[in-house]
C-alpha cells in the first residue's frame, strides 16, 4: 500500500507565547488549524499545558512577511554607523520602567 504525503489544506499557524514572568512574546512552534479560534485553542492545549503563559498570539504562516537573508548586509549593516540608533545613546529615566 502506498501512502500519499500531499500537503495539508489546513493553514499553518505560528504560535507566540508571552511567559508569566516576561514582557515579550516568544515563538514556541507551529500548528495546523482550520481557523483562528481553533488555532488559539490548539495553541493553548499544546503550548501552555503547565500554565507557563499569560498571552497567546497565533499568526497564519502565509501572512508573515520576512526580510530576504541575501539582503542582510543592506538591511542591517548601515545601522552600525549611526550610534544614535542604539538605546545606549540615550539616558532613560528610572521611572520609565521596562524599556
Amino acid at each position: 500500500m502506498t501512502t500519499s504525503h500531499a500537503p495539508s489544506l489546513t493553514p499553518l499557524w505560528e504560535v507566540f507565547i508571552r511567559p508569566r514572568n516576561g514582557l515579550n512574546h516568544k515563538h514556541v512552534g507551529s500548528l495546523h488549524a482550520a481557523d483562528e479560534d481553533l488555532a488559539l485553542r490548539a495553541a493553548r492545549d499544546v503550548y501552555t499545558r503547565r500554565e507557563e503563559g499569560n498571552s497567546i498570539w497565533v499568526v497564519r504562516s502565509d501572512q508573515i512577511v520576512a526580510s530576504d537573508p541575501d539582503e542582510a548586509s543592506e538591511n542591517f549593516d548601515p545601522a552600525g554607523e549611526k550610534i544614535y540608533r542604539h538605546p545606549s545613546f540615550y539616558d532613560i529615566p528610572d521611572d520609565i520602567g521596562h524599556m
